[in-house]
């Protein structure tokens, strides 16, 4: 998602490139999550983070220790829809307790079947999976609004389709909420396909995809969305709730018009 954004910036003339801001949080304000660890596992922690001194934190991140070069990265950061956080379950010391993110049968929904309901609220509203497992939420209510918005985009004149997509980032973390649930944060990729209605009819990339289409116009445009998702999930069979997401476009490509495609 990082690179991804230096990608789209190196596509624009100069000009129209904005001046690089660097993200920070305050850290007075930063409130950490480090769950007690056994022997063998993977070294991590969440954090809830505001951009700005005294205010409620607005994003959720995991740092993880990476174990070929033993250094911290953050892999992960999510938008927060609410700044009221999840109650996650603290012992004596202040220890937060990980819990199974993936094939977990003690919580209502493992990570596995949120990313499916994520997706399906993308490709199909929600109408299957994502109606099911959430509750209705500003986050879940983004995610099914950008795929009716996408019905009625270009009219009669094209489409534009939602599809999940093979997801390199499979790893997702956990942690034990006071209601015996979990905060559970992982992610998914999918895809958005624009294509015209008929020949005739062209598709014009915007300055943003320059870095990938080259102002090329297209038939059809496949673009593929990166993205960090967080849920709290229940401990008994109850709909769990979408908190935020975050997307980055990583990738677009599709084939030029006739006419362009002869003049290559």
């Amino acid at each position: 998602m990082s690179v991804s954004d230096y990608t789209e910036t190196e596509g624009l003339p100069a000009k129209d490139r904005e001046p690089y801001e660097r993200w920070s949080y305050d850290l007075a304000s930063a409130k950490l999550y480090i769950p007690r660890l056994a022997d063998g596992q993977g070294r991590w922690f969440a954090a809830a983070l505001s951009s700005e001194k005294g205010k409620a934190p607005s994003r959720l991140a995991v740092f993880a220790e990476q174990p070929h070069h033993k250094r911290w990265e953050m892999v992960s950061v999510v938008d927060l829809d609410s700044q009221k956080l999840p109650d996650v379950a603290l012992d004596r010391e202040g220890y937060a307790t990980a819990v199974t993110a993936n094939d977990n049968k003690q919580l209502a929904a493992d990570a596995d079947l949120l990313r499916t309901a994520v997706l399906d609220n993308f490709t199909t509203g929600g109408t299957n999976t994502g109606s099911k497992v959430f509750a209705p939420t500003k986050a879940s209510k983004r995610q099914v609004k950008v795929n009716g918005d996408a019905a009625t985009r270009f009219g009669d004149k094209g489409t534009s389709v939602f599809d999940g997509a093979d997801n390199r980032f499979t790893d997702a973390y956990a942690l034990k909420t006071v209601d015996g649930g979990a905060l559970v944060l992982f992610s998914h990729t999918h895809t958005q396909t624009d294509a015209v209605a008929h020949s005739g009819l062209q598709i014009n990339p915007g300055k943003e995809d320059r870095a990938w289409l080259h102002d090329v116009p297209r038939m059809s445009i496949q673009y593929t969305f990166v993205c960090n998702d967080a849920a709290t999930v229940p401990a008994k069979a109850e709909p769990s709730r979408l908190i935020g997401y975050t997307c980055a476009r990583t990738d677009a490509s599709g084939p030029p018009v006739p006419s362009w495609s002869h003049r290559a």
